[in-house]
């Protein structure tokens, strides 16, 4: 597959820069997680900056990789690009600042200074918004060296851009027993900070908008990984367009899964704990994606009976 065959000399050296830096504060993160007994909201208090330098490095590595995917160069997507790192550099400063301080970075407006510091985050966050939507419609409309990959590409843009939109529900957020003066939750019925599933977090008690948010921003890898899988394993057997038709499948379904999350969340419900409703929503988004994979399959397979014939 040539899309993801390039060479690393064209990738964009700022967002490179992020994920060094990002992977270096990931090894300080992972080392405070085990010297420092400091908790907040019932985790290691550097918990959470280890795993957003962890999702910033895969973040800069992926979109350095697709800005090298274009056929030349475009000054705007590497503006767009610079702009990224910039706000994320500012996010990370307000989470490692809060950590050093003992108290929390998200959603928290218990003091003048708090509130600020929230309010930087929140408009870092718009501003990378913005910026990966100037991304997406620069890759939009540039061609790609292959079809599938393409697809992949874009798709996966869109579908992180969704992800990100899943957080804007978690600024209304207000359950009971909340602290005064914090504005927001993950969770969805139940405080922040109460029995969650290993590492992530994620409540086992209550809905957690986190769960949708996090499938919906690896879309970015996650869609490109299958555009690689499907070239290594099925190349010799699909051609560009087959594998094209089953990575939008796959990427309509993975939009699929992200708001199914966010729905379930939503309703209060905790991930694996999922009621008759969320059980039969996912079950039809399973039989629809397989029917639609099914159908370009089978499609492929009648052309190649025809060229056979003929």
């Amino acid at each position: 597959m040539t899309t993801v065959r390039n060479r690393a000399a064209g990738w964009h050296r700022p967002l490179l820069l992020l994920a060094s830096a990002m992977a270096a504060l990931a090894v300080v993160a992972a080392v405070g997680v085990v010297a420092d007994p400091r908790v907040l909201t019932g985790a290691p208090v550097w918990l959470k900056p280890l795993k957003f330098a962890v999702s910033f490095v895969l973040y800069g590595v992926t979109l350095a990789w697709m800005l090298s995917l274009l056929p030349r160069r475009s000054r705007l997507a590497e503006r767009a690009a610079t702009v990224i790192v910039a706000v994320s550099v500012v996010e990370m400063a307000v989470i490692v600042v809060q950590v050093l301080r003992g108290t929390t970075s998200h959603f928290n407006g218990t003091t003048p200074l708090n509130a600020a510091l929230f309010n930087v985050m929140g408009a870092a966050i718009t501003v990378l918004f913005g910026a990966q939507v100037v991304l997406a419609v620069v890759l939009l409309r540039r061609p790609l060296p292959d079809r599938a990959g393409g697809y992949a590409v874009r798709l996966g843009l869109g579908v992180s851009l969704l992800g990100m939109l899943v957080a804007f529900p978690m600024l209304t957020q207000r359950p009971a027993g909340t602290p005064a003066g914090i504005t927001g939750a993950h969770s969805v019925g139940v405080p922040d900070g109460g029995p969650g599933l290993p590492l992530v977090g994620w409540s086992t008690t209550g809905g957690d908008l986190r769960v949708g948010h996090f499938i919906g921003l690896h879309a970015l890898q996650a869609l490109p990984l299958l555009a690689i899988l499907l070239d290594r394993f099925l190349g010799a057997r699909l051609d560009e367009l087959a594998r094209a038709r089953l990575v939008l499948v796959g990427g309509v379904a993975y939009a699929g899964v992200t708001v199914l999350a966010t729905a379930q969340a939503l309703r209060g419900q905790p991930l694996l704990r999922p009621d008759a409703l969320t059980l039969t929503a996912a079950a039809v988004l399973v039989a629809a994606t397989a029917t639609a994979a099914g159908l370009v399959l089978a499609r492929r397979s009648g052309h190649a009976a025809v060229v056979l014939v003929g």
